[in-house]
């Protein structure tokens, strides 16, 4: 192998200088600095390949003039930010992915403050029963009688509230100050009542419409009763659910 030993290599002509010529390999030894600090370097069209790998460090790379595409599963510094506008997500974030605590599952959602719960039916009408009569009853009982109005709903939990709801229309009779009085009742129990209902009566009658509501909370899973009963105050004549008028027992059993 010869040895050329200079100081400086200059073009004989121009200011083009060829080291080598085509297919030949030019071999910088270990521990010898090529310095291009203060020069010009044009590199080839080519220098990451796309076969072996290559490390770039400490190393920035422009976003605007260069675009990196099909980056599989890659790292990425923890205090690195990316602008989330900058993400286009097409497929989906799997559960076990979110940093949300709790029980990550189909029975569960994500509530706003990042944390997963179990949805419940706290509000929730479970179900609900009516029934309706147009079957006038006429008395003249100071004690409570049936007002052919009577249900029958079983709670689904003891946490379950009963939401009980009665609409009627009654007539008073007489010239005196006569009412008559309708009460609520669970199994045997009065849970609501409204008494002095309707006008000063006449001898043609006064109609007068009426409506009692009971928010109940039975506290039990046994089939429940509710039925309305209604008296006349001072024994005269009172007529529920008068003619043709339809009164109506409704309840709706709520989620607690």
């Amino acid at each position: 192998m010869s040895k050329l030993e200079v100081d400086k290599i200059d073009p004989q002509s121009g200011t083009d200088l060829e080291l080598g010529s085509s297919g030949d390999t030019v071999t910088i030894p270990t521990g010898v600095t090529l310095d291009a600090s203060n020069a010009t370097t044009t590199l080839p069209a080519t220098v990451v390949t796309t076969t072996g790998t290559q490390t770039l460090t400490n190393k920035s790379i422009d976003s605007d003039n260069n675009t990196i595409t099909n980056i599989v599963n890659a790292d990425i510094k923890a205090g690195a930010a990316i602008d989330y506008s900058k993400l286009n997500l097409t497929g989906n974030i799997a559960l076990a992915d979110l940093s949300a605590t709790g029980t990550k599952d189909a029975t569960t959602f994500l509530r706003g403050d990042n944390t997963f719960a179990t949805p419940t039916d706290n509000g929730k009408v479970l179900q609900v029963v009516s029934t309706f009569t147009t079957s006038a009853v006429v008395t003249t009982s100071t004690s409570y009688i049936d007002i052919n109005l009577s249900l029958n709903i079983t709670p689904s939990a003891t946490s379950s509230k009963i939401f009980v709801i009665y609409t009627g229309t009654n007539e008073t009779n007489g010239t005196s100050g006569n009412r008559l009085a309708i009460q609520m009742l669970r199994d045997a129990t009065q849970i609501a009542d409204s008494d002095g209902i309707g006008t000063l009566g006449s001898t043609n009658g006064v109609v007068t419409s009426a409506s009692i509501s009971k928010l109940d909370q039975p506290s039990t899973i046994s089939q429940i009763t509710y039925k309305m009963q209604g008296k006349s105050n001072d024994g005269t004549v009172m007529v529920f659910n008068l003619g043709s008028s339809t009164g109506t027992l409704t309840a709706f059993e709520i989620a607690g």
